[in-house]
């Protein structure tokens, strides 16, 4: 459950974004062990003190890693998948937008993977495919889940109006609104 400061979509992907730094500064029970880091980075991402890196780092991170499914670590029948779908429709010009149809929306999936995932957003993929594991979020690899939610920020923030609208459906905001946004807007 994110903080709750966490009042917008905008603050909701930067607090995902938050506990990977977490967890790659100070190891994987970096949320819990030491939550005042990740209330401060938030802190500093809303403020405008600090800014993710550009998309070219994961993608860079993404060449010199072993040629393996992101998804399961497999080796074979991998091909390239595109993280957020390429179909995602939020106006006429997703189809040609390098942010959906280029590299930076891309890893290596096997075959299978990528077909159980189909036009699902990453969570909601982690969440079925890790049922009935609550914390199925903190079980997707880091460059996978940074590649999504930079890829997400920018076609949810260049192309729709939601971002910074107050209140999720649920009420508490949870990682499955980040795809629920991508539903409503593009029609995954």
């Amino acid at each position: 459950m994110p903080d709750r400061s966490v009042k917008t979509l905008r603050h909701l992907i930067w607090y995902q974004y938050a506990k990977i730094i977490a967890r790659r500064a100070l190891g994987s029970d970096a949320k819990k062990e030491h939550y005042g880091f990740v209330k401060q980075t938030l802190k500093d991402l809303v403020a405008c003190r600090m800014t993710w890196s550009d998309i070219t780092r994961e993608d860079k991170q993404l060449v010199e890693a072993d040629k393996k499914c992101v998804y399961c670590g497999g080796d074979s029948d991998l091909a390239w998948e595109h993280i957020v779908p390429k179909s995602l429709r939020i106006n006429e010009r997703c189809c040609v937008c390098d942010t959906i149809q280029a590299i930076h929306n891309q890893i290596w999936s096997c075959k299978s993977c990528n077909s159980r995932k189909g036009t699902m957003g990453v969570y909601t993929f982690y969440q079925r495919r890790l049922a009935p594991d609550p914390k199925f979020y903190d079980h997707i690899p880091p460059l996978v889940e940074k590649k999504y939610l930079k890829t997400v920020y920018e076609c949810l923030d260049r192309c729709t109006t939601c971002m910074d609208s107050a209140g999720f459906p649920q009420g508490q905001p949870t990682v499955l609104n980040i795809d629920a946004a991508m539903n409503v807007h593009g029609h995954l």
